[in-house]
């Protein structure tokens, strides 16, 4: 019977020096490529449809590849269209929208974040929907997880 080994106490240096940088983790902004503080959402050129429309059919020709043939073919609901879809788009501080205009779903001919519409954008984006009436709560949240310890 072998006997077990311990690990290494040391692990393995790391390089003194990296010697390319490595790229941001995480979006860019959509004028000047610098890391995204901020994002909104527009809907979907129709390009940027096409391509939704193309990974999902090779999504459900995948599944259907993988289904057991002995059962019912799966069905899907509909494709998704530019009213049901949105898109993030990213901006650094510099090239943001108002917290206000953020809030919204722009047009897929939203042109933000363009500077000469800094801080808004070119188009009327979509009224935010009215607030949901606040539901009696059927259980109580410790105060520690309330606004203000309430």
């Amino acid at each position: 019977m072998d006997t077990l080994t311990p690990p290494d106490p040391q692990p393995a240096p790391l390089p003194a020096t990296i010697e390319q940088p490595l790229p941001p983790a995480g979006p860019a902004c959509a004028a000047c490529g610098t890391p995204a503080v901020v994002q909104w959402q527009r809907r979907p050129t129709d390009d940027e449809l096409d391509a939704i429309h193309r990974l999902e059919n090779d999504r459900r020709a995948h599944a259907r590849k993988l289904a057991d043939p002995q059962q019912p073919e799966p069905v899907y609901p509909p494709l998704p269209t530019g009213t049901d879809t949105s898109v993030a788009v990213y901006a650094c501080a510099q090239h943001a929208l108002t917290l206000q205009a953020a809030a919204s779903i722009h047009a897929s001919s939203c042109t933000a974040p363009n500077e000469a519409d800094l801080p808004g954008c070119d188009c009327t984006p979509e009224t935010l929907p009215a607030a949901p009436l606040e539901e009696e709560q059927r259980f109580a949240l410790p105060t520690h997880w309330q606004p203000a310890g309430q």
